[in-house]
């Protein structure tokens, strides 16, 4: 019997629910409402190959997701890294460092509103 099959969601606290949103939905496209948003995709067009989403515990000790304090990060999938990064930076978003290219992709990582570390990922 197969447990679990991807990932169903992500889930945090924040000080303003509808503040956040509207952060998301203006700096990262997604299609929100009150209560978040669903995000579908497919790895590419009628691709054989499926597409995934992972699931990663770290040590409590880590500093990846530092400045953050929080105890967790969120990674998005997205098209055109670079283009998303010049974008971000004309609309004020925080940066905090260089796009990386590694065999998995290319990675970046940004601070929403209230000091989240989000991880902008392109396979």
């Amino acid at each position: 019997m197969k447990r679990v099959t991807g990932i169903g969601g992500i889930f945090f606290k924040c000080k303003d629910p509808e503040k956040m949103n509207q952060w998301y939905k203006t700096h990262l496209g997604l299609d929100t409402s009150p209560y978040g948003t669903k995000i579908e995709w497919q790895q590419e067009p009628d691709a054989k190959e499926k597409g995934y989403s992972l699931w990663s515990p770290f040590p409590d000790k880590t500093k990846y997701f530092e400045p953050s304090t929080k105890d967790f990060m969120i990674n998005f999938r997205v098209e055109n890294l670079e283009a998303l990064v010049t974008e971000l930076k004309k609309e004020g978003v925080t940066i905090l460092d260089e796009i990386e290219a590694s065999e998995y992709g290319k990675f970046v990582h940004i601070l929403d509103i209230e000091g989240n570390k989000v991880e902008l990922w392109e396979p």
